[in-house]
């Protein structure tokens, strides 16, 4: 492996590594901190992360790293930025729901070019590389066909703080919940991204997120076949805004309903 150009192989490795360790604290649990009235971070979050930087910082000293819970970024100025979710779905790991995962993209001059999200209490493992395809456990992963809204089923999430935006994104999920077949909330971004990619969802939208709930998600979903952006149709925001996932076939039809007047304001 060069040390100027990380391999799939190696994020591979370390997201495995770091989701063995959150199985470790996996229902025993951790101890449990705020960083908000419902945002938390736990020592497992904590521990998950120390592997994930400290094995990208062993192998690529220079590279600059964004991680969620607070890690330094290494050099500002390297090209290659990873943006890191020690523990994706954190509230759900918690109440010991098995929907939680690491999350690893790797961006080269502000392009991501390597995605893996791992799911260790299922064992799921997505990975993408930039023009290669994306994949569940090795095996290639495609988006869903379906291209009629009142036959898709949507995933999303709400935000933190309870602002106008947080009342205002009820009134958008049960006006998309009334277009479509349904509608879930599961509590974790990344894996919500992977979903889509998966056609397990057949789009995705959300308000209001950070880089590292996306950036690996986005990659794998775009490999798998979906289109990505934010709520206008431009390019997905970097810093999750208003980010929409979907097999494609739907991301117009998605689109035009975000654009009506009473949504407006949620641009």
């Amino acid at each position: 492996m060069s040390p100027q150009r990380p391999e799939l192989d190696f994020v591979i490795d370390i997201a495995k590594r770091a989701g063995a360790t959150l199985m470790e604290y996996f229902g025993a649990g951790p101890t449990v901190r705020h960083k908000g009235t419902v945002n938390l971070v736990t020592d497992a979050d904590l521990a998950s992360e120390k592997i994930i930087t400290s094995a990208i910082s062993g192998v690529y000293p220079g590279h600059t790293i964004m991680a969620e819970e607070g890690s330094p970024e290494a050099n500002a100025s390297n090209a290659y930025r990873w943006i890191i979710d020690p523990l994706d779905g954190t509230t759900n790991y918690v109440h010991g729901l098995p929907l939680f995962g690491v999350s690893i993209g790797l961006q080269f001059d502000g392009e991501t070019v390597l995605g893996v999200v791992y799911n260790p209490a299922m064992d799921e493992l997505y990975a993408a590389k930039s023009g290669g395809g994306a994949t569940l456990n090795g095996r290639p992963l495609s988006v869903s066909g379906t291209d009629d809204l009142q036959q898709a089923l949507f995933v999303t999430g709400f935000p933190y703080v309870h602002d106008d935006l947080y009342h205002r994104s009820f009134d958008l999920f049960h006006e998309m919940y009334n277009r479509a077949r349904g509608g879930r909330r599961l509590g974790a971004a990344a894996l919500d991204c992977c979903y889509v990619a998966a056609g397990r969802f057949d789009f995705y939208y959300e308000a209001n997120l950070k880089p590292w709930d996306l950036c690996a998600g986005d990659l794998i979903c775009r490999e798998a076949g979906g289109r990505t952006s934010d709520w206008s149709g431009g390019a997905l925001p970097f810093d999750g805004r208003r980010v929409l996932l979907s097999n494609g076939h739907l991301h117009e039809a998605v689109l035009e309903f975000m654009a009506e007047e009473a949504f407006r304001g949620l641009m």
